[in-house]
């Protein structure tokens, strides 16, 4: 892996605390396996759950000493920050409502934060985080994995490129069936805090996965949003969040774009997939078989680029750990985001910029985020209008 270069040292390796991600949470654990894939971290400390007993079971569980597991977030970021050898980054897979508390809490000490999506659950707090980002002089890092995955790196080289000529058409979809049911009703605890807006924000199907659709899509065509329209649905009966969603979108240059996000999709278990189209040609990748693109030049046979094949660039290559023909994915496109921010946080740490090349979805990233489901939500109650996203994105 081109990233992987002679800093990659026992010695250099960051220290890492994690808020959540205790026993039974999913997405700790994959932040942590990406950690490690690239042995760029050494997770040190943690406030992995909401109780002391609880996040001492679970470090125990990890092999984190009991002295540097917390009982709360605000603890471990006092504690940590007077350490000669405390953290150095701190990684949040908290339920949504807890992003801003804890992300501000490290950010004002000067720690990294490395933060699941959404940003925050509210406008008002990603705002607020922004500022504090902005301030602190340390680095965030937002977890939209899928800007990882070697073929969107690709992708967007070639749209950079102008292989595909004017941009006219961006279409993205992410379809899953998990929530056909009202799951939340049965005590699973993805469910349960998913589809509560206390803890999850007014975004259901859009904050969960849409905000994923919408940051690949922009990230790829390197468009901005200009307007939305929205007609969003809960269709299980009581439930309290969107669980389906259709968008259309108007992008900068006048390229148009369409929006589908579900987890009432009976068949589809983790269907991310997006196509763009210029007047020269067109791409199309699916996330359930991330290592081809098809690429469709106008007028002439469609091509299938692989990640390790003949059309491959230096962008997707450097991403890229084992030979052709091994399938490399979810896990992977998290270990590239981490082993991005490793490269920065090696530099910070020596007084430098990150290296050229180097890339992962930010704070300004977030933002856009929460205000693309904040825009998602007014458009549906008011009948699915057209709204101005650039009035969502001010500070």
């Amino acid at each position: 892996m081109a990233i992987e270069g002679s800093t990659n040292k026992a010695s250099r390796r960051i220290r890492l605390g994690m808020v959540g991600g205790g026993r039974d949470a999913f997405i700790g654990g994959v932040h942590r396996i990406a950690s490690r894939i690239d042995d760029r971290y050494e997770l040190v400390a943690g406030a992995f759950s909401s109780t002391p007993e609880k996040s001492k079971a679970s470090a125990a569980d990890l092999g984190v000493a009991e002295d540097r597991a917390y009982g709360d977030y605000v603890e471990m970021a006092k504690r940590e920050a007077r350490l000669k050898n405390g953290i150095e980054a701190v990684s949040i897979v908290t339920p949504n409502h807890m992003h801003f508390p804890v992300a501000r809490e490290f950010l004002k000490r000067g720690i990294h934060v490395i933060c699941d999506k959404p940003l925050t659950s509210t406008l008002a707090d990603a705002r607020k985080l922004a500022k504090v980002a902005e301030a602190s002089g340390a680095l965030f890092v937002l977890t939209h994995n899928y800007t990882g995955y070697p073929m969107m790196r690709q992708a967007r080289d070639m749209i950079a490129k102008g292989e595909l000529g004017t941009i006219r058409l961006v279409q993205v979809e992410y379809a899953q069936d998990w929530l056909s049911e009202k799951l939340e009703d049965t005590g699973q605890k993805q469910a349960g805090w998913r589809t509560d807006p206390a803890r999850s924000g007014i975004g259901g199907s859009t904050g969960d996965i849409g905000t994923h659709a919408f940051n690949l899509a922009s990230f790829v065509s390197g468009l901005e949003l200009e307007s939305l329209c929205a007609d969003l649905d809960s269709f299980v009966e009581g439930r309290q969040l969107d669980d389906n969603g259709h968008v259309l979108m108007r992008f900068s240059g006048g390229a148009k774009g369409m929006l589908w996000c579900s987890q009432v999709a009976p068949g589809n278990e983790n269907a991310l997939k997006l196509r763009i189209y210029g007047d020269k040609g067109g791409l199309e990748w699916a996330q359930e078989d991330p290592n081809y693109l098809w690429y469709a030049p106008l007028g002439e046979p469609k091509r299938l680029l692989t990640r390790n094949g003949a059309g491959a660039t230096e962008a997707s290559q450097r991403l890229s750990r084992i030979p052709g023909g091994h399938p490399e994915g979810y896990l992977e496109g998290f270990a590239n985001i981490y082993s991005e921010a490793a490269e920065a946080i090696i530099a910070h740490r020596d007084g430098k910029p990150a290296p050229e090349g180097v890339m992962f979805p930010g704070i300004e990233e977030g933002l856009a985020g929460v205000a693309f489901v904040t825009a998602c939500v007014e458009s549906s109650r008011r009948d699915s209008v057209w709204v101005k996203f650039g009035n969502y994105m001010r500070r």
